[in-house]
Order: C-alpha cells, then sequence, then structure tokens
C-alpha cells in the first residue's frame, strides 16, 4: 500500500499496519478535538489524519478484494464444501 506520506520518524507511512495507523488516527483526532494546538499544529494534525485515513482505507480495500477472491474460489467449480 504505497503511499508518499511519512511517520513522525520519517518512515513511509506503508510500514504501519491497518490497526497502527487506526490507532494513531484516533490520536490525532482525540488531539483535534482538544483544540489546544496552534492552528499550524492543528494543519499539521489534520493533514496527518487525512493521510492516515487513505491509508486505512487501503488497508480495508484490500482486505475486501481478498475476501472477494476467496468467496469467488469457494464457490468455483469442483470446490469442496466445508473446506
Amino acid at each position: 500500500m504505497p503511499t508518499s506520506a511519512t511517520t513522525p520518524a520519517g518512515d513511509p507511512l506503508s510500514t504501519l499496519t491497518y490497526e497502527e495507523a487506526r490507532d494513531e488516527l484516533i490520536r490525532v483526532v482525540q488531539e483535534l478535538e482538544q483544540g489546544s494546538a496552534t492552528l499550524e499544529e492543528s494543519i499539521a494534525l489534520w493533514e496527518r489524519g487525512e493521510a492516515l485515513a487513505r491509508h486505512c482505507e487501503e488497508w480495508l480495500i484490500g482486505a475486501k478484494a481478498r475476501l472477494d477472491a476467496a468467496r469467488a474460489g469457494a464457490g468455483a467449480p469442483g470446490a469442496i464444501d466445508g473446506e
């Protein structure tokens, strides 16, 4: 799931698992909701949140594609029920 965004440490966002990205997104939203950040910090948090949300969406789209492929394979001629 390549993206151009980076983590605060400078690592590509694509190195984050879905769960890591989701948890960070939750922290970003909570920080924004507190309203204590400066305007510049809020903009940076918003941008980070947008990148994290896209990353999570890419993971979910990929997971759905895998499930759809598995379902299609399970319904293929010659497939054995229950396996």
